[in-house]
């Protein structure tokens, strides 16, 4: 008699298929940018037939904590996570002496709610305000010297904290102030708390243990892209049908005719995912034709 766990197995998805659908938090280190990160995980996986690896949003190199690595076509889904909120814990230093509470009352003041906030000189994108929202930054607690406190920030995606920490510091009353540490603890649904988390070495070390034909520890490392999808976007089940399941792995548009089940509200722009059962086939963007319930963004032909 066969036992559970075989059974189990029996339902697994070949490792090929996993890699190249999946994504990997990383607990990036103090020193290499993410870029280097990203290109290390996949000159780690290249050699199973892996050709592209990406981040899920940059950290600065001295910056720690969680960074999402998408794996082979996966990188096709950054888009799709990018805007969502980060939470990040760091230490700031401050030029001169304050109360806790007395510099919480300038941050709440300023800092709170919808911002405006330029890019840094050293950053990627074009250097023109814009506006992000502060949902937390919040002061923990105060050094010993006076000048130096623990915060906890949660943002929006695209929020540059080493920015926010030198904008409080542009104000009179608080006299210059520039940020020490950094670790960012989410990244959207990515969490340092997630038990699939491995620093480079843990990473290589699985990636090692696959290349002798030991699947365990790479496949509890990895996340499967249609679980993450899952928890960004509302889900829409079709029928299992071979002319429909033909039909959307063309580009071609998805009917209201063709999904079954409970079907989420959706408004016109809306992402959502098409499963047919387990089975994850595309990203669609509802339409207002009451014909078409949508036009494919990605599909997983």
């Amino acid at each position: 008699m066969a036992s559970k766990d075989n059974k189990n197995e029996k339902h697994e998805k070949p490792i090929k298929d996993l890699l190249n659908f999946s994504i990997v938090i990383i607990d990036k280190p103090a020193g290499p940018t993410s870029f280097t990160v990203s290109d290390y995980v996949w000159r780690q996986l290249k050699d199973f037939g892996i050709n592209k690896t990406s981040h899920f949003g940059t950290l600065d190199p001295q910056v720690t904590g969680v960074l999402p690595i998408a794996i082979g076509r996966s990188c096709r889904l950054t888009g799709f996570f990018l805007g969502h909120d980060k939470t990040y814990i760091g230490v700031i230093h401050v030029h001169k002496e304050h109360e806790l509470s007395d510099l919480q009352k300038v941050i709440n003041k300023n800092f709170m709610g919808k911002i405006m906030q330029k890019p840094p000189i050293k950053s990627s994108v074009k250097r023109v305000e814009r506006e992000r929202e502060v949902k937390r930054f919040e002061l923990l607690e105060r050094g010993e010297n006076k000048k130096d406190f623990l915060f906890i920030a949660e943002v929006q995606g695209g929020t540059y904290i080493r920015k926010l920490c030198s904008d409080l510091g542009e104000l009179k009353e608080v006299g210059g102030a520039h940020m020490l540490e950094l670790r960012r603890m989410n990244a959207g649904i990515f969490s340092e708390s997630d038990k699939r988390i491995v620093s480079l070495y843990e990473f290589k070390d699985a990636v090692d243990e696959l290349k002798k034909g030991n699947e365990e520890k790479i496949r509890k490392i990895l996340i499967p892209s249609e679980e993450a999808i899952k928890k960004i976007m509302p889900v829409v089940q079709i029928r299992n049908d071979a002319n429909v399941l033909r039909a959307l792995f063309t580009g071609k548009q998805l009917f209201n005719r063709d999904m079954i089940g409970k079907i989420p509200k959706l408004k016109e722009g809306d992402n959502f995912a098409v499963f047919a059962g387990d089975r994850f086939i595309e990203i669609a963007k509802r339409g207002i034709d009451e014909i078409t319930a949508g036009k494919a963004q990605f599909v997983l032909a």
